[in-house]
């Protein structure tokens, strides 16, 4: 059974289909320089809006050195699985595009593991309000007798 139909004649084309191919081809490469921009310019300043940070945030300087590990004030850190960091818009931002990069941000750790859980990167307006731990990690290993953590 043949389905194709086996007139001479061509089908019919719309007038305005050069139109609608140019439009695509515009539309794509718009697309493709956004997807080819740097990193850095991915990053972009707040839009003035006010965010809300936890209480048990704290402020640090943090540079990703992969997606599983950071610096965080100079000290390395493990990022927890989940992690989640926004950009100044409050948007995620993925780590693997940051990599090498260093920001303020507020932080917080997970307190079973000590790990990186999430972290926001500051406005220079954000930046400049005052917020503890901007020098000190704290983890919750141990090492001796935990007899002597009474």
């Amino acid at each position: 059974m043949n389905r194709c139909t086996t007139a001479s004649t061509p089908a019919p084309q719309s007038p305005h289909r050069h139109r609608h191919a140019w439009l695509a081809a515009l539309a794509c490469s718009g697309l493709l320089s956004v997807a080819a921009l740097p990193a850095a310019a991915q990053v972009q300043a707040g839009l003035g809006m006010n965010r809300p940070f936890p209480e048990a945030a704290l402020r640090g300087t943090l540079t990703f050195a992969t997606t599983a590990e950071a610096t965080l004030n100079g000290q390395t850190i493990r990022v927890a699985p989940g992690m989640r960091l926004f950009s100044p818009q409050n948007t995620l931002v993925m780590a693997h595009t940051v990599l090498g990069q260093a920001f303020k941000v507020n932080y917080v750790l997970e307190t079973s593991t000590g790990m990186l859980h999430a972290a926001w990167i500051l406005t220079e307006s954000e930046a400049a309000q005052p917020r503890k731990g901007s020098d000190a990690i704290t983890t919750n290993i141990t090492t001796g007798s935990g007899a002597l953590l009474k």
